[in-house]
C-alpha cells in the first residue's frame, strides 16, 4: 500500500478521531517500547526499536494529515524531518544514531509546535510546550544538559499527545481551516 493511499484513507477520518489516534499511537508506542526494554533488558531491544519506529512513523503520518490545513509545506517538512530521524535510528549509521535521530525529531517538534500555535483548533500553549520540548531534543547530543533536555523533550511531547488523546481538536475550527 502506498503512502498516498494511506494518507487518503486517513483524510477521510474525522479530525477529532485523527487527534485521538495520534495520541493513542504515541502512548502505545512509548509504553510498549519502554516496557519491553525494562522487562527484558538487552533481549528485546531490537523488537522495542521496531515498535517505536513503526509507531512513530504512523504518528507522523496522522499528524501530517491533522496539521496539513494549517500549512501544507511546513507540515510536510516536519514529517520529512521525523522520517529522516526515524530512518537514522533504524539503520544506526553511527554509535550515536539515536542521538542524531533525536536532533531531527527536535526539528519536527519545533515545526509541529509552530503549526499547533497557528492552528486555532488546538490551544496555543500546547504549541509552545512541544516547541520547547523540541529545543530539548535539539540539545540531546550534549551530555552536559542531560537529563534536563530529556525532561523538557518528554514534557512537551507528552502534554501535546495527552491532550490529543483526551480532548482531540476543535472540529469546527479544523474544518474552517481546511476549507480556508
Amino acid at each position: 500500500m502506498s503512502a498516498t493511499v494511506t494518507i487518503q484513507r486517513v483524510e477521510k477520518v474525522s479530525p477529532r478521531f485523527k487527534a485521538r489516534i495520534a495520541g493513542g499511537l504515541y502512548f502505545f508506542t512509548l509504553l510498549t517500547a519502554q516496557t519491553l526494554e525494562w522487562l527484558f533488558p538487552g533481549k528485546m531491544n531490537r523488537a522495542a526499536g521496531v515498535i517505536e519506529i513503526v509507531g512513530m512513523f504512523a504518528v507522523t503520518l496522522v499528524l501530517y494529515a491533522l496539521l496539513r490545513p494549517v500549512n501544507r509545506g511546513l507540515s510536510m517538512l516536519a514529517a520529512a524531518l521525523n522520517f529522516v530521524g526515524l530512518t537514522l535510528e533504524a539503520i544506526h549509521l553511527n554509535a550515536h544514531g539515536t542521538d542524531v535521530a533525536m536532533v531531527f525529531h527536535g526539528g519536527f517538534c519545533i515545526l509541529i509546535g509552530y503549526l499547533i500555535f497557528r492552528s486555532r483548533f488546538l490551544p496555543r500553549f500546547l504549541g509552545v510546550l512541544i516547541a520547547v520540548g523540541g529545543l530539548g531534543w535539539l540539545t540531546y547530543m550534549s551530555s552536559r544538559l542531560f537529563p534536563w533536555n530529556l525532561a523538557c523533550g518528554l514534557a512537551g511531547e507528552v502534554s501535546v499527545f495527552l491532550w490529543l488523546l483526551v480532548m482531540g481538536v476543535n472540529v469546527e475550527r479544523w474544518e474552517e481551516k481546511a476549507r480556508g
